[in-house]
């Protein structure tokens, strides 16, 4: 389960929750534009864009959730059981495994445009990393300043669609989500006007009951819903601080508390961490479950011309700052 977003308030952003009941060893990954990207059955990019993201690192190799490349270009990997079908044969153009497609896309593409035109020609086929590492069931969204889209790897191959909302979630596959969204167009930031019935005299008694009826579970189109109308009503000043203030606030209203979500096996389903990138200047501000002061990992100022990734751990202890 997780929920991916953008914002943009005068500079873009890109970011989302990775809700999880288990960590996979993730950490903050920037891959420099001459670290050898690797794939399966593609050539190798030796030199490509750079980009940062959240990921856990294997055998030296990148394997990202989301990253955002430095032509402002973001692309989030989120959960897609059931639906997600990856073929081992393909007679397309590209062919590349899951695990590969966000630092294959986001090293040779800068804009959202670009991106889709080489995913028309692509399939994602069905190659793990290793024997140990199985692939996990996805769909993706990626986004740049001026639009959003979709991919889902389905029976009938690589679907794409523009996305209006800029928000992504899970299951069912997004022409489900632009049809639900429908049941929703009645709900406003404002107060409510009577509707119920003409002449009667009707007014609100209370703030905020122009949205109810905005759903508040954990389940994808809920999260849909709730987080596509707090983006789309969000007000901030027009600065960084509010900006990323804002966007976590937007996250925090779609993330999931321990024990309110339990999977099969009877395990919590948590927001394991939820990220915010600056898209147009390189920072990548996260938090995590167990601890909620925001950090960041300035992209530009590393070197971007290296050959080796560069990581930081996630410090996961609560950091109370005591007055």
């Amino acid at each position: 389960m997780c929920t991916c977003i953008t914002y943009e308030n005068g500079d873009f952003y890109f970011g989302r929750n990775l809700d999880l009941e288990y960590s996979f060893g993730e950490r903050v990954v920037i891959t420099p534009r001459n670290f050898p990207l690797t794939f399966k059955r593609m050539e190798q990019m030796s030199h490509h864009y750079g980009m940062i993201g959240m990921a856990a690192v294997m055998r030296e190799y990148p394997m990202y959730a989301e990253a955002v490349n430095e032509k402002g270009l973001g692309m989030a990997g989120l959960n897609f059981p059931g639906n997600a079908v990856y073929p081992r044969e393909s007679k397309k153009k590209y062919q590349v495994t899951p695990y590969e497609v966000i630092p294959w896309i986001l090293g040779q593409c800068s804009s959202a445009r670009e991106a889709v035109e080489y995913l028309k020609e692509t399939d994602l086929v069905g190659l793990p990393f290793a024997p140990e590492v199985p692939l996990a069931p996805l769909h993706f969204m990626l986004a740049d300043r001026q639009e959003a889209w979709v991919a889902e790897p389905m029976e009938e191959g690589l679907e794409l669609y523009e996305n209006p909302f800029g928000v992504l979630t899970n299951n069912p596959p997004f022409p489900f989500h632009l049809m639900n969204i429908r049941q929703y167009m009645n709900l406003t930031a404002r107060a409510p006007k009577n509707r119920f019935g003409e002449g009667l005299d009707m007014e609100p008694f209370g703030q905020g009951m122009g949205a109810i009826g905005l759903p508040g579970d954990a389940s994808p189109a809920s999260r849909f819903v709730r987080a596509a109308f707090l983006r789309w009503n969000s007000r901030a000043p027009r600065e960084e601080s509010a900006n990323v203030s804002q966007f976590f606030h937007i996250l925090d209203n779609v993330a999931m508390v321990r024990g309110m979500v339990l999977t099969e096996e009877g395990r919590e389903d948590i927001t394991t961490y939820s990220c915010c990138v600056n898209a147009c200047t390189g920072v990548y501000y996260f938090k995590t479950y167990d601890n909620h002061r925001i950090q960041a990992v300035d992209m530009r100022r590393e070197d971007m011309n290296g050959s080796g990734l560069i990581s930081h751990e996630l410090p996961l202890g609560e950091d109370i700052r005591l007055l």
